[in-house]
């Protein structure tokens, strides 16, 4: 892992999830924090945001839609840390991806993030895609949260901690007086 300006490789997967786009699906973006940086690799990045706009898309492809993408640096309070396990307050990216799909159903949800889970028929799906998400997400400090409504859609909502860069060390100057 390096720091990484988390913009620059959203960007990257939104461009290539724009070209799988069919006409009936609208890409909406908002990339608010553009200069936060995060300590990742861009592949595992790319990976969440593929995976989770390939998903939205799935879930739109019959009836078309909007696919939101959205990207801010927010501060997580402790009463709000607490609401998740081993989180702690501070200043995190909220990469929301949101879609107005066919949404998921509340017994579909508590699996999501179980390896080999699918609702997807034979051949279309290994059913990893979200535990590996999951992993990518939890490997990086972050917590991942989804919500859904049967009919209107699903919103996945990625904290990531935000990397401050330390500032660069003063040259040391010699002092040559007598």
């Amino acid at each position: 892992r390096r720091p990484l300006k988390i913009s620059v490789a959203a960007d990257e997967a939104l461009h290539l999830l724009k070209g799988m786009l069919p006409p009936t699906i609208e890409l909406r973006q908002d990339m608010g924090a553009i200069h936060t940086t995060v300590l990742a690799e861009a592949d595992g990045i790319h990976q969440i945001l593929m995976n989770l706009g390939t998903n939205a898309l799935d879930s739109m492809k019959e009836t078309g839609g909007v696919l939101d993408v959205r990207l801010d640096e927010i501060e997580i309070g402790t009463e709000q840390a607490n609401l998740y396990l081993d989180m702690a307050p501070g200043r995190y990216v909220e990469l929301k991806v949101s879609d107005t799909g066919h949404g998921i159903t509340e017994e579909t949800l508590d699996h999501i993030f179980d390896p080999f889970f699918t609702t997807k028929g034979p051949g279309s799906g290994t059913g990893l895609g979200l535990s590996v998400v999951h992993g990518i997400v939890e490997s990086l400090g972050g917590v991942i949260d989804v919500a859904s409504t049967l009919g209107e859609g699903t919103s996945f909502t990625v904290l990531l901690p935000v990397y401050t860069v330390p500032d660069a060390e003063e040259p040391k100057t010699k002092d040559f007086s007598v």
